[in-house]
């Protein structure tokens, strides 16, 4: 993974985006980005993210947190 966004990785088995949190018994722990439960992730599987999957997975944070009334 390159490009200043190594923290930032997709799952390859779901296509969800995650921040890479660690790495523990040969799988890669991934947050979502608005936070929550970690899951685990096998490094095969794991695809490096683009800054535009970022941006994207953003926006339909803020824009899930719109719609709820959350400021």
């Amino acid at each position: 993974m390159t490009g200043g966004l190594e923290r930032y990785a997709v799952d390859g088995r779901t296509g969800k985006l995650g921040e890479v949190m660690g790495h523990v018994g040969g799988q890669i722990q991934l947050r979502p980005l608005g936070g929550g439960r970690e899951w685990d992730c096998p490094p095969e599987s794991v695809q490096p993210a683009t800054q535009d999957d970022v941006l994207r997975e953003r926006l339909r944070q803020l824009n899930r947190w719109s719609a709820s009334g959350v400021t």
